[in-house]
């Protein structure tokens, strides 16, 4: 229990919890899997951003250590794996410390569009980068 005391919010938490924050006033029963996924869908197109730099990179560096097909399997599987983290994460203990933490401190809110906005941002840069 002690590592709940010495827990900072990460910039991911602070996305959670004002996904959350605002679906929990629209459809209280769903917003804890509507923030879910988006957390998830969030980390997924960062993962899919360092992915295809990396790959880019390594294209230019004349490397071919994993074929396409291989890479995007990896790629889903680590999807799966990021969304039971969050799942597990952000349904238990974690959520109830995170939050009681929040209330007692002002946290920075961000716009729900700007944060709808994000993963559409990310995954045009990723199709961009990948088109390079």
């Amino acid at each position: 229990m002690w590592f709940f005391y010495f827990y900072r919010m990460t910039t991911f938490d602070q996305f959670f919890f004002n996904i959350f924050n605002y679906y929990k006033k629209r459809c209280p029963k769903k917003a804890n899997s509507i923030a879910i996924f988006y957390i998830t869908l969030l980390q997924s197109t960062v993962l899919l951003f360092v992915s295809v730099f990396f790959i880019v990179f390594l294209k230019q560096m004349k490397m071919s250590s994993m074929a396409s097909d291989k890479v995007w399997m990896l790629f889903c599987v680590a999807a799966i794996g990021l969304y039971f983290k969050n799942w597990i994460a952000y349904s238990g203990k974690k959520r109830v410390a995170l939050n009681a933490k929040k209330t007692g401190v002002k946290s920075k809110s961000y716009s729900i569009y700007l944060l709808l906005l994000l993963p559409l941002a990310i995954l045009g840069l990723s199709v961009i980068l990948l088109q390079a």
